[in-house]
């Protein structure tokens, strides 16, 4: 890792006890903090948590062609969207396989951010760039500051000359917070009610400290990437690449079929990935397990001693009191119900369930008055 990023806000991080030595994307993460992150979990799910997520890579797409251009390289269409969108989308290679999964904010007509993890979007997509009338700048300054939970709302609304009562889920909308410029967005990765403040870096400090002072007689504190882990794993959220277990893996097999447009003329893979739909080597799948623990991810499953499966993602969730995974199978041991053995040292009982474990209907973040 070369942390050629740096978050802003690394002394508030250190002052609450991380000592930043792990990292993602180039730039230290507060893994831990002081407190409990089973604490913080319980922080998410009644009241709220802030994270500071700027760690996702930010690149700005625009010019004539940036429509085509990213349809051209993303699996969904992107001229479908609306300025104030924003959705999910992926990019896969001439094969079909995922290299990465993305954010598309849509701020107007042939303009756009994109947001990714740990992918090769930024790679893939200067190296498709080829005769479109296209520019890509990468934006390294944005902050990200994510309020996650119940209280999120009412915290940031009285703070915004907007309503964030009328944003919708994955609307964004440009305003102020606490006096500074912003983007507001709705959405996060905790399956719970939150919204996302875009600001930059020289407001940052300000504003995550703004948003702890207003939040403090609500119980908003801080919480840290181990949290972060804990609540999207509850919430069968998946992150790249750790439950796309095969190298290759299609988006078939993590069950985003809702994010691939093959209607559209045409994009990059669009032939290899059709081709490879109905041959699905494994899903991604939810599992109960017989334990007290977390068990490792990687570790082996097995139905009647044939092996059939490999453990992506895990948790023991003290708000569900249940040890959790997320697992790639072979398509005919997915059934609910279907009884398994995890090998973690020893054999353990796991059995197939719904997924998402947490909130299964999603009623939290998609509540049924708004729903049309």
């Amino acid at each position: 890792m070369t942390n050629s990023r740096q978050s802003a806000i690394n002394d508030r991080h250190r002052a609450l006890g991380s000592d930043l030595s792990s990292a993602w994307n180039d730039m230290p993460i507060p893994q831990n903090y002081s407190t409990c992150p089973y604490e913080e979990t319980a922080a998410v799910r009644y009241r709220a948590g802030l994270i500071d997520v700027t760690a996702l890579r930010f690149l700005d797409v625009s010019g004539p062609d940036a429509t085509a251009f990213l349809n051209h390289i993303l699996t969904t269409d992107v001229s479908k969207a609306k300025a104030g969108d924003s959705h999910i989308s992926n990019i896969v290679n001439s094969d079909g396989a995922l290299i990465d999964d993305v954010l598309i904010y849509v701020d107007g007509p042939n303009a756009y951010r994109v947001s990714h993890g740990g992918g090769a979007f930024e790679e893939a997509a200067l190296e498709a760039k080829g005769k479109f009338n296209v520019e890509i700048k990468r934006d390294d300054d944005v902050h990200v500051l994510s309020l996650q939970g119940p209280a999120a709302l009412e915290v940031l609304n009285a703070h915004t000359p907007m309503d964030l009562s009328k944003l919708g889920y994955f609307k964004h909308q440009k305003s102020t917070l606490f006096g500074k410029d912003v983007s507001l967005a709705r959405g996060g990765y905790s399956a719970e009610r939150g919204y996302e403040v875009f600001c930059s870096a020289k407001d940052a400090p300000f504003i995550w400290d703004e948003i702890l002072k207003a939040g403090k007689d609500k119980g908003v504190v801080p919480v840290s990437w181990s949290c972060l882990d804990i609540v999207r794993v509850e919430g069968g959220l998946l992150f790249f690449p750790y439950d796309m277990s095969h190298g290759d893996t299609t988006p078939w097999e993590v069950r985003a079929d809702w994010t691939v447009d093959l209607e559209k003329p045409d994009f990059i893979g669009k032939q290899a990935l059709a081709a490879k739909k109905g041959k699905e080597r494994s899903f991604i799948t939810g599992l109960e397990v017989d334990h007290s623990d977390a068990v490792a991810p990687g570790s082996k499953i097995t139905a009647n001693g044939k092996e059939v499966g490999v453990v992506t993602s895990t948790v023991f969730s003290q708000h569900l009191m249940k040890s959790l995974a997320m697992a790639q199978i072979e398509p005919k041991y997915t059934k609910l119900g279907t009884e398994l053995v995890i090998h973690d040292g020893k054999d353990l009982n796991a059995v197939v369930v719904q997924m998402p474990f947490y909130d299964p209907k999603r009623l939290r973040t998609h509540p049924v008055s708004e729903r049309s």
